[in-house]
């Protein structure tokens, strides 16, 4: 089936389409002192949750948004008109990693949370959007990590390999590797993981008890119910998920730029 229609329908409860609560985000806003002006780059920004969290409090920001799922642009799009009219948001249905800025090196803030895959990993991600980042700027970025080894069963189940992700230190050394500090992280507690999780498990079967004729009834409920074994069986232990926030220096920190 269509996976940005498997997404919306999992995801339907959802505020932040990650397992981090809104209220730890809300601690985050605050810290990145964003000056008038700002320029504010949000690749993978599902429903626009943190863009327009951003425009609430940062008044003069201007702000790009960009995500592939043609759902969750028109959540995001409608999020604006209904919280932040006036603010200069735009929202972008397009893949994150094919966007190209008039200007590299511009964005005061540059963000990918939770969608690293699309620059092949965490490290990938942190290269694309250091080139999109100015000098003295922000880089914010969303990664699972090992709380302890996988078990083969655990990896098998998920369809990944234990070098898909690394543990929390080695997520923020990659930032050094890059250049960049790591100055703050929101770390998900086991509690806002259930959330993350069980509002997929009950968005799924409410979806399905109310579309018992839509073709992809099975295939929902199939994914859905082996994602939730999986979870309980090894991940709740086994995998985190934290947002990092890395500054960047005040010089060119990637090569050939």
């Amino acid at each position: 089936m269509d996976m940005w229609k498997f997404f919306d329908i999992t995801h339907r409860q959802h505020i932040l389409c990650n397992p981090m609560s809104p209220e730890k985000l809300e601690h985050l806003i605050p810290l990145l002192l964003l000056k008038p002006g700002a320029r504010v780059l949000d690749i993978a920004a599902g429903k626009g949750e943190f863009l327009i969290r951003l425009a609430e409090r940062y008044r003069h920001m201007t702000g790009t948004g960009v995500d592939f799922s043609p759902y969750c642009i028109a959540d995001a799009r409608q999020k604006h008109q209904q919280r932040v009219p006036d603010a200069r948001l735009h929202f972008l249905e397009m893949d994150g990693a094919r966007y190209v800025p008039e200007t590299f090196e511009s964005f005061d803030l540059a963000a990918c949370i939770g969608a690293s895959w699309i620059y092949g990993g965490h490290r990938g991600t942190l290269q694309a959007l250091q080139k999109l980042a100015a000098p003295e700027s922000w880089i914010v970025v969303g990664e699972p990590y090992w709380r302890q080894e996988p078990e083969s069963e655990y990896l098998e189940a998920i369809g990944m390999t234990r070098d898909h992700f690394g543990t929390h230190y080695q997520n923020m050394e990659a930032g050094r590797e890059h250049g960049l500090e790591a100055v703050y992280t929101l770390v998900s507690s086991q509690d806002d993981w259930d959330r993350y999780e069980g509002l997929q498990w009950y968005a799924a079967e409410t979806w399905a008890s109310d579309h018992r004729n839509d073709p992809d009834v099975e295939t929902v409920l199939k994914r859905v119910r082996e994602s939730k074994t999986a979870y309980l069986k090894w991940g709740r232990e086994t995998l985190g998920w934290a947002i990092y926030a890395f500054k960047k220096g005040g010089h060119c920190a990637f090569p050939g730029g």
